[in-house]
């Protein structure tokens, strides 16, 4: 064990050290597109930098590779869980070293991005078809902490998981998941195409302030789970990537493209399956109801935000009916289930949606008076 002053200045160091990334990382994104810079200097995001959707997709698809290449990162053996929720990956014998270094990142990550989206804010720019210069820092700054993650893993193991339960992790995205249905009521409605008459002030402030919130929620996660190589975690990190990536792109037209946003609404029920069905204990059992209970979200919602065809509908529809069939012939007792899970997901959707107008309505009458 190092003696106290000795932890404290190498706590220091690694703040420091961090700092020194992240300004370099930022720097360095700016210095490779000179007009970025005269336009951070003049404080205008006017200038507008070329970007296709693929090389998002092939950024992801690189970092996986980069996660692959290195693995194996666990330094010791693994504990059968005790419960669902017992998190086996963190080590058995933490020090105070490795919980600061996990949570100095995770801080330095997030007021990081929390930062650029109020940069963004505040110049009120227009949707661009390419990026600005906020987007390009936004990519920089998730790449390298993405990265960061990955050497920290290897180096520490230990994420937030040490600290905080899974469960918080958990109830992080699937709030996200409940705003997003309140956020997109005004566009594709609630159920069936038809919206649910909120009053409108709750749509545009979820739209608004939105940003915030998702990215907590993601980059929470992001840093909670040390970065590991079973399916659960290589899917659950790819999508991690692909929210990031999202959370990066604010203020473009990638961003509020409706296949991209469903496709990653989708990813949701492919993860949440995925996780369930290896899990080590308890939720095995359980991944027909991520799977099924998504899908029928889906049905009843998601399907109505994008321009299907009737034809294209009815055949979607019909799979997933046969699917359902296939599965529930021999399943029959956890049919019943379907029914609570939706009850539960748009039950927490008016909840929220009423919690969200008790503390905005003070600044809606506000803003009516003024």
């Amino acid at each position: 064990m190092c003696a106290p002053g000795i932890q404290v200045a190498v706590c220091d160091g690694a703040g420091i050290l961090a700092r020194q990334l992240y300004e370099c990382t930022i720097r360095a994104a700016i210095d490779h597109f000179p007009a970025a810079a005269h336009s951070q200097r003049m404080g205008s995001s006017a200038q507008i930098y070329p970007y296709r959707a693929w090389w998002g997709l092939a950024a992801c698809a690189a970092l996986m590779g980069v996660i692959m290449l290195l693995a194996p990162f666990t330094p010791f053996e693994l504990q059968p869980r005790a419960h669902s929720f017992d998190y086996p990956w963190k080590l058995p014998d933490p020090t105070a070293w490795t919980r600061a270094i996990a949570w100095t990142c995770y801080a330095l990550h997030q007021v990081g991005i929390w930062y650029l989206i109020y940069r963004a804010q505040t110049l009120r720019p227009g949707y661009a078809k390419g990026l600005h210069t906020f987007n390009v820092q936004a990519l920089a700054l998730n790449g390298g902490f993405v990265l960061l993650h990955i050497a920290q893993t290897k180096w520490t193991y230990d994420a937030l998981a040490q600290d905080v339960p899974e469960l918080t992790a958990l109830l992080s995205v699937a709030l996200m998941l409940f705003v997003i249905l309140i956020m997109e009521n005004d566009r594709r409605g609630m159920f069936f195409g038809k919206r649910v008459p909120f009053p409108q002030a709750i749509g545009e402030y979820t739209r608004k302030y939105h940003g915030y919130y998702f990215s907590w929620a993601i980059t929470y996660t992001f840093w909670y789970h040390p970065v590991e190589v079973t399916p659960g975690h290589l899917l659950g990190f790819f999508y991690m990537f692909l929210l990031l990536l999202q959370g990066s792109l604010f203020m473009t037209r990638y961003h509020v493209n409706r296949w991209w946003t469903l496709s990653l609404e989708m990813m949701m029920v492919l993860h949440g399956t995925t996780v369930a069905y290896f899990a080590v204990a308890g939720l095995e059992a359980r991944w027909s109801h991520f799977l099924f209970g998504g899908l029928t979200v889906f049905l009843i919602t998601q399907m109505h935000g994008v321009p299907f065809k009737r034809w294209q509908k009815a055949a979607i529809v019909a799979a997933i009916l046969m699917g359902a069939a296939f599965y529930y012939t021999s399943h029959i007792e956890e049919l019943a289930r379907i029914p609570r899970i939706l009850l539960v997901r748009y039950g927490a959707t008016f909840i929220l949606a009423g919690l969200i107008w008790l503390i905005i309505r003070p600044f809606v009458k506000r803003r009516v008076s003024a």
